[in-house]
C-alpha cells in the first residue's frame, strides 16, 4: 500500500472514531429533552388534577384595641407653663382639653384579617386546613377554584397537631385523593399547591428533604415532612402531593430569617391529619393514649452504665403518679427498646405513636432492667386535652405572640449565629403582639430569659411559665445582642 492510501486509511479511521461519539450524542440529547418534557407533563397533570380541590381560606378576627395604645402624649404639654400660651388660650383651654380626653372611648373594635389554604376531602364540603389558619376566627370565607365564595364553619380543631376541619355547604365538589405518608421516601418528588401572598393556586415543585422532623416548636406532637418545594405566607393548610397525585402532607410552616421561602418547609404527614379528621367526625374531639412516662434518648455511654450495653432505645427519667406506667410497675432507669415487638428509634417517635393509640389499648413494652430483658404490658389511659404545661404554653404563646424552635447547627449557620450553641430561634411574630412592639422579628435568637440561659424550646417555655408580666430577654439579631423587656400586661 502506497503512502497516499495509508494516509487515507488513517484519516478515515480518525474521522470515524471522532464522529462516532457525536453521532451517538444527538439521540442522547433528544432522550434527555424528552425525559424533561415527560416530567413536566406529569407535573402539569398533577396540578390539573388536584388544583380544583384546593381552596383559598380567608379569616376575620375581631379584637378590642385600647385607644391608649395609640396615644403619644399631649402635644401642648410642653407649652402649658408658657406665659404667651396662657394669655393666648386661657386656662379654660387646658380644662376643656382634659375633659375631651376623658370623654374619648378607652377602646375600640378592630378587625384582624388572615389567609391560608385548604383542600376538600369530601364532595359535600369537608376541608382540611391548619388550626393556626382558622384559630379564633369570627368569620371564615372559602374561595373555590371556580371563584365562588362560601362561608365555612369550624367542625373541630386539634391544636396539638395544628390540624383543623372546616365545612362549607355545597355538593358535588372536586376532592383530593389522600395517600399514605408512611410510604414516603426521602428524595421523592413532591408538589405544593396553595395561595402564597394571595396568589391563587400557585404550584411549586421540590423533593422530600427529610422525614420525622420534631422539636421544631410548632405543635405539641410533631413528625414533620421537610421539603424544599417553595412554601410562603398563605401556603399554610395547602396540600403536599406526590407524583401519583395523592396528598401526603399538609403544608404548615417554613424556616426563614426574612419570613419568605428559604428552602426549608414543613408539612404535617397526611396520616396524622387523617387520624385527627376521623376522630373529629366520629366524636367531635381528638383523644390520645397516655402512658405517663418522661424519657430521653439513650446514648451508648448511658446504656452501658444502665446495664444495657449495645441497646438502642429510650430511658425512663420519671413516672407520673397514678399513671398507667406506674400501675404496670415500670421503674425509673428502665430502658425501653421495643414497642409491640418493634424497635424504638427515639423518644419523639415513641411519644407520637403512643398518642395515636386509643385509650384502653394494651401495649407491650420490652425493657432492659438490671441487665435483664423484660416485657411489660401497659393499658393506656386517655390523655387529658393538653397537659398543664401545654395549656400554660398555649396561653403564653397567645400573650407573647411568638413561636420558637430549637437552635440547630444548620439554623445557626443559616442565620449567622454559628458561634452560639444554645437558645431558640423566633419563627413567627404575631402583628400587634408584645413581641412585635419590642421589635422582635423572625430570625431573632433568644439566649436568656430573666438572666437564665435558654437550652431549647422546652426550656424556654418553662422559664416563661415561671415569669411574671414583665420578662427580660437577652437576644441576638444579626451581629448585635441586647436586652429586651416584654410587658404582657394583666
Amino acid at each position: 500500500m502506497n503512502r497516499e492510501k495509508k494516509l487515507l486509511v488513517v484519516l478515515a479511521i480518525f474521522v470515524i472514531s471522532f464522529m462516532s461519539p457525536l453521532c451517538l450524542a444527538e439521540p442522547d440529547k433528544k432522550s434527555d429533552v424528552e425525559t424533561l418534557r415527560n416530567t413536566g407533563e406529569v407535573f402539569a397533570d398533577i396540578a390539573a388534577k388536584v388544583s380544583p380541590a384546593v381552596v383559598f381560606v380567608s379569616i376575620e378576627q375581631e379584637y378590642t384595641q385600647r385607644i391608649s395604645d395609640y396615644y403619644f402624649g399631649d402635644p401642648f404639654e410642653q407649652f402649658q407653663n408658657d406665659e404667651f400660651f396662657k394669655r393666648f388660650f386661657g386656662p379654660q383651654f387646658r380644662q376643656h382639653q382634659q375633659q375631651q380626653q376623658q370623654q374619648q372611648p378607652k377602646e375600640r373594635k378592630e378587625i384582624r384579617r388572615g389567609q391560608g389554604s385548604g383542600f376538600i376531602i369530601t364532595s359535600d364540603g369537608y376541608i382540611l386546613t391548619n388550626n393556626h389558619v382558622v384559630k379564633d376566627a369570627n368569620k371564615i370565607t372559602v374561595k373555590l377554584s371556580d371563584d365562588r365564595e362560601l362561608t365555612a364553619k369550624v367542625i373541630g380543631t386539634d391544636p396539638e397537631t395544628d390540624v383543623a376541619v372546616i365545612k362549607i355547604n355545597a355538593k358535588n365538589l372536586p376532592v383530593v385523593e389522600l395517600g399514605d405518608s408512611d410510604k414516603l421516601k426521602v428524595g421523592q418528588w413532591v408538589l405544593a399547591i396553595g395561595n402564597p401572598f394571595g396568589l391563587s393556586h400557585t404550584v411549586t415543585a421540590g423533593i422530600v428533604s427529610a422525614k420525622g422532623r420534631s422539636r421544631i416548636g410548632l405543635a405539641e406532637y410533631e413528625d414533620f415532612i421537610q421539603t424544599d418545594a417553595a412554601i410562603n405566607f398563605g401556603n399554610s393548610g395547602g396540600p403536599l402531593i406526590n407524583i401519583d397525585g395523592k396528598v401526603i402532607g399538609m403544608n404548615t410552616a417554613i424556616v426563614s430569617q426574612s419570613g419568605e421561602y428559604s428552602g426549608i418547609g414543613f408539612a404535617i404527614p397526611i396520616n396524622i391529619a387523617k387520624n385527627v379528621y376521623k376522630q373529629i367526625i366520629a366524636g367531635g374531639k381528638v383523644t390520645r393514649g397516655y402512658i405517663g412516662i418522661y424519657c430521653d434518648n439513650v446514648t451508648p455511654q448511658m446504656a452501658e452504665l444502665l446495664g444495657a450495653k449495645g441497646y438502642k432505645g429510650i430511658v425512663v427519667n420519671d413516672i407520673a403518679k397514678g399513671s398507667p406506667a406506674e400501675k404496670a410497675e415500670m421503674h425509673k432507669g428502665d430502658i425501653i427498646v421495643k414497642k409491640n415487638g418493634k424497635e424504638i428509634s427515639n423518644w419523639d417517635s415513641f411519644r407520637n405513636e403512643i398518642a395515636e393509640f386509643a385509650p384502653g389499648t394494651k401495649v407491650t413494652l420490652t425493657v432492659i432492667r438490671d441487665s435483664n430483658e423484660k416485657d411489660i404490658t401497659v393499658e393506656l389511659a386517655a390523655r387529658k386535652a393538653g397537659t398543664a404545661a401545654a395549656q400554660q404554653q398555649e396561653q403564653t404563646v397567645e400573650k407573647l405572640g411568638i413561636t420558637v424552635q430549637n437552635l440547630t447547627p444548620e439554623l445557626a449557620q443559616q442565620f449567622g449565629y454559628k458561634d452560639e450553641k444554645t437558645g431558640v430561634i423566633v419563627t413567627a411574630v404575631e402583628p400587634g403582639s408584645p413581641a412585635e412592639e419590642a421589635e422582635i422579628v423572625a430570625g431573632t435568637l433568644i439566649m436568656e430569659v430573666n438572666k437564665q440561659k435558654v437550652k431549647d424550646a422546652a426550656d424556654f417555655w418553662e422559664l416563661i411559665k415561671k415569669s411574671g408580666n414583665s420578662i427580660l430577654l437577652y437576644v441576638r439579631q444579626g451581629e448585635f445582642a441586647r436586652y429586651i423587656v416584654l410587658n404582657l400586661g394583666q
